[in-house]
C-alpha cells in the first residue's frame, strides 16, 4: 500500500465511522423531538430497480467473460473482465449482503490468506484474473468461469428478496467510498490486472446513484448539503476522466504518479464527509 493511500484509507474511516455514530445520536434525537421519519419508500424501491438492473448486466456481461475463458480468448476476456465487474461494483452495497456469494464471486486471495484459508478455496473473478495477467493462460480455470457464471445467476436472484432499507442505502453510499479508499486507492483490489480505476469508477458511480435518488428529499432538509455534494462528485468524476485510455476505458493503475493517487485521495476524502451527512438529515 503507497503511504500517501494509508495515509487517506485512515482519514476517511475515521471520518465515516464518526459521522454514522454522530448520524445515530442525531436521528434519537430528531426522532424524540419530531416524532417523524423521512419518508423513502419510493427511493427504496428506485434502488432496488438499479440494483437488479446492474445484476441483470453482471450476468450478461459474466456470460461473456465465461465464454471468452473457455474458448481461450484471452484477449477477450481482459477486455470484458473490468467491464463486467463494474456492474457488480456498482450494486456492491446489496451484492455484500449475501454472505456466501460475495466471496466466492469477488475474493482476492489475501482476503481468503486472512481467513485462515488457502488457494484451493479461492474462486470467483481474482482467480481467473490472476490466470489471465500472471499465467497469461485460462486453461485449468474453465470449472472456475462454469462457477462464477452459476454464483452471478444465483446472486441476480437473490437479489429479487432483498428487503432494502435507509439504512442500507445511506450507509451503502458511505462503504463504496470506504472501498475505494482502501482497497481501490491502494491497488490492492486488482493486483494483477491494475485495472483498479474501473472498480473506482464504479464505486462512485454507485454512491452518486444514491445520492441521486434521494436528492429531492434531501434537498428538502438540507439544500445546502445538495449543492455541495453535486459539486464534490463532479470534481470527483472529472479527475476520473484524466485517465480514460480514450477506448471507454481506463488505463492502467501503475501508470498513476503519487501526486495522481494524491490527488485521488483528497478528492474522496472531501467527498466522504458532506456524504456521511445524509444518514444525519434522513432520520
Amino acid at each position: 500500500m503507497k503511504k500517501n493511500a494509508l495515509i487517506s484509507s485512515l482519514f476517511i474511516t475515521s471520518i465515516l465511522l464518526t459521522a454514522c455514530g454522530n448520524a445515530d445520536e442525531k436521528a434519537t434525537e430528531d426522532k424524540n423531538t419530531t416524532g417523524q421519519a423521512v419518508d423513502l419508500n419510493k427511493e427504496m424501491d428506485n434502488y432496488k430497480s438499479f440494483a437488479l438492473d446492474q445484476m441483470d448486466s453482471f450476468v450478461t456481461e459474466t456470460e461473456k467473460f465465461v465464454e471468452a475463458v473457455k474458448v481461450g480468448d484471452i484477449e477477450k476476456a481482459k477486455i470484458t473482465y473490468p467491464n463486467a465487474r463494474m456492474y457488480f461494483e456498482r450494486a456492491e452495497p446489496i451484492a455484500e449482503s449475501f454472505g456466501d456469494l460475495d466471496p466466492r464471486i469477488d475474493a482476492r486471495l489475501a482476503d481468503l490468506e486472512d481467513e485462515g484459508k488457502t488457494e484451493k478455496d479461492w474462486s470467483g473473478y481474482h482467480k481467473i484474473e490472476y490466470g489471465l495477467w500472471v499465467e497469461n493462460t485460462t486453461v485449468g480455470y474453465e470449472d472456475t468461469a462454469d462457477q462464477l457464471l452459476k454464483d452471478a445467476k444465483e446472486l441476480r436472484a437473490r437479489v429479487e428478496t432483498v428487503d432494502v432499507t435507509p439504512n442500507l442505502m445511506i450507509t451503502g453510499a458511505v462503504d463504496l467510498l470506504n472501498e475505494v479508499s482502501t482497497s481501490k486507492i491502494s491497488g490492492e483490489e486488482e493486483i494483477f490486472s491494475h485495472t483498479d480505476l474501473y472498480d473506482f469508477k464504479a464505486n462512485i458511480e454507485g454512491a452518486e446513484e444514491i445520492f441521486t435518488i434521494l436528492k429531492n428529499k434531501i434537498k428538502e432538509k438540507d439544500a445546502k448539503l445538495v449543492s455541495e455534494l453535486d459539486q464534490k462528485f463532479e470534481k470527483m468524476n472529472a479527475l476520473l476522466a484524466k485517465y480514460e485510455d480514450g477506448n471507454g476505458g481506463y488505463v492502467s493503475y501503475e501508470e498513476l504518479t503519487n501526486e495522481d493517487t494524491k490527488a485521488l485521495s483528497e478528492a474522496v476524502n472531501q467527498l466522504g464527509e458532506p456524504l456521511s451527512k445524509i444518514g444525519i438529515i434522513m432520520e
